[in-house]
């Protein structure tokens, strides 16, 4: 955690809707399909459960914030930790992190 030294303003956001964030691949979605007695229903976005959504997820995260890694953003699987020297600098920070957010 040598990135967070100097640091004193943090703050974590834990995408807890994360994985329906993402679409699964058009040729997946057959794969994803369940039946009630109420009809046949496939998703078209990533379900909870899935073996390596975790892994698929953290990818996702760490490609959207690459340049930013290790300057002023951890990610951990669903959670991005922000981090900056001053409440000013963090103010910046955050609208950042919004925006790729809002963005991707």
């Amino acid at each position: 955690m040598d990135q967070l030294k100097g640091a004193s303003v943090f703050l974590k956001i834990d995408l807890w809707s994360r994985y329906h964030q993402i679409r699964v691949k058009e040729d997946d979605i057959p794969n994803t399909a369940f039946r009630t007695r109420y009809g046949h229903y496939e998703y078209v976005v990533m379900l909870f459960g899935v073996t390596n959504a975790p892994v698929v997820f953290m990818d996702y995260m760490n490609r959207i914030f690459r340049p930013f890694l290790d300057k002023l953003v951890v990610v951990f699987i669903d959670d991005i930790l922000i981090y900056s020297r001053t409440p000013e600098e963090h103010g910046k920070n955050l609208r950042l992190v919004l925006e790729i957010l809002k963005e991707k």
